[in-house]
């Protein structure tokens, strides 16, 4: 059993301009005595896996490019067989500021009134305290249907629904380990409205993030409205599921050792 509580999950597909930064700055954190590192790389072909080894981080390589939603699931997978209780998803282009990770790794222990801490926070761009952050037209319009569509389906209003930046209870990525339960390219706003389906318990928290300075994003030009289409289509199979076969209906109410 690992004796620290905390994994950082880094995804990194071609980050070679990116992630040594990423990874430094995260050890000016200090989180050593409770947190590890493990990277994904995504099959990488430039020397994003030179770099993480030079660096002596932990690194799993795919040996195709599975996607991002693979590459986390292979994180979620690594973190459940070696004991670890929280998991912060981030990604390795530096647009996700390492200050907030102790933000989220406070309010993943932090009970509300009846005593539930929560499952999964989202660190989120578009709140009252967070961060300036620019965003273009066509993702404008692909977050603003995403939100209208989780208010909708599950009542709930996030305001930031294909955020990257997360912190997982050990519950909540023990269920995203299993199979079929994780979108493996998109998993964004159909994951989110999965888990409050199913009753997981999800909170938002302000995030500082920063504009990508190098590298190439995966939502460039017009991929964000095909992206679109993959995730509305994804959480029609999901709402069928949950809503009227019940599949995991109230998953999120049990004890992780139960799922």
């Amino acid at each position: 059993m690992n004796k620290k509580e905390l994994l950082i999950i880094i995804p990194a597909y071609n980050e070679g301009q990116n992630i040594r930064r990423v990874l430094t700055q995260i050890e000016e954190l200090d989180l050593a005595s409770v947190a590890d590192i493990l990277v994904i790389n995504d099959a990488s072909t430039d020397s994003t896996n030179w770099i993480v080894k030079e660096m002596q981080y932990p690194m799993i390589s795919q040996l195709f490019n599975m996607g991002y939603g693979c590459a986390l699931q292979t994180g979620y997978k690594y973190a459940v067989r070696r004991g670890y209780r929280y998991v912060i998803q981030m990604d390795g282009d530096g647009q996700h500021d390492v200050c907030n990770i102790p933000i989220l790794y406070n309010k993943l222990k932090e009970a509300d009134e009846d005593g539930e801490c929560p499952d999964i926070v989202l660190g989120a761009r578009f709140r009252k305290d967070s961060s300036d952050f620019p965003v273009s037209l066509p993702k404008k319009i692909v977050y603003s249907l995403f939100r209208g569509m989780i208010r909708l389906v599950t009542g709930e209003k996030i305001s930031d629904p294909t955020t990257g930046l997360q912190g997982l209870s050990r519950k909540a990525f023990l269920y995203y380990s299993k199979y079929n339960h994780f979108d493996d390219k998109y998993p964004d706003a159909n994951m989110l409205v999965l888990m409050l389906l199913a009753k997981f318990k999800v909170v938002e928290v302000p995030a500082v993030m920063h504009a990508r300075k190098a590298g190439k994003s995966m939502h460039s030009g017009l991929k964000p409205f095909w992206y679109m289409l993959r995730v509305m289509y994804s959480t029609v199979i999901i709402i069928f599921q949950v809503k009227f076969l019940k599949m995991d209906a109230e998953v999120g109410l049990r004890s992780a050792d139960k799922i």
